[in-house]
């Protein structure tokens, strides 16, 4: 164990990213596949919950799961950990995939071929990615910020860290009636915040 820490110690940035998730992602932004492997291992069962809960059915999750895991090792060296915890970060873009999901008319029907290889075989993010990826964190962000404290920790632990609703009443210490009135309070007042 002791060996481990002072590896961790000699990488650069080790001390700036304390969890190893965020570890893991910058070593995916140099394309260490074993890094990929070992956040997969590590941040897929939480990940896999949250798609679950989502989409209700475990084969969408499971797509969904795999596509959120490739989009992670292509944006990996997007990842800003000064901005958040990367689970947070993997979370929103499983969240993003799966309401992609849902929006779709019929989620049965396979993409076309042609549109998924183009899309598979392009690794670099383009710029409008980053700035939709940027601009949408920071009006959500933003939005955040204008909730009342209790609605906010509640909206983080269950979308950011991928709490269920009873993990959240437990973190907070407040009854679960009371913390389901808090999401969805505040779920309300984002959606009008983020309105166009």
């Amino acid at each position: 164990m002791v060996r481990s820490r002072e590896n961790a110690a000699a990488q650069p940035g080790a001390e700036e990213m304390p969890d190893m998730p965020a570890r893991l992602l910058a070593r995916c932004a140099l394309r260490d596949e074993g890094a990929l492997e070992r956040l997969y291992r590590l941040t897929a069962p939480r990940l896999f919950a949250l798609a679950l809960r989502m989409l209700k059915r475990r084969d969408w999750a499971e797509d969904v799961l795999q596509d959120c895991f490739f989009a992670v090792w292509r944006h990996a060296a997007d990842y800003r950990p000064e901005r958040g915890e990367a689970l947070a970060w993997m979370a929103a873009i499983l969240r993003n995939r799966a309401l992609d999901w849902l929006r779709r008319v019929d989620p049965e029907t396979p993409l076309e071929e042609e549109a998924f290889t183009e899309w598979a075989t392009d690794e670099r993010p383009g710029p409008l990615d980053r700035v939709l990826f940027s601009a949408a964190a920071r009006a959500v962000e933003d939005c955040l910020t204008r909730l009342q404290p209790r609605q906010r920790h509640a909206i983080t632990f269950a979308y950011y860290q991928g709490l269920t609703h009873e993990e959240v009443a437990q973190r907070l210490g407040e009854p679960l009636g009371t913390v389901k009135t808090w999401i969805r309070r505040g779920l309300e007042q984002l959606r009008k915040c983020l309105a166009p």
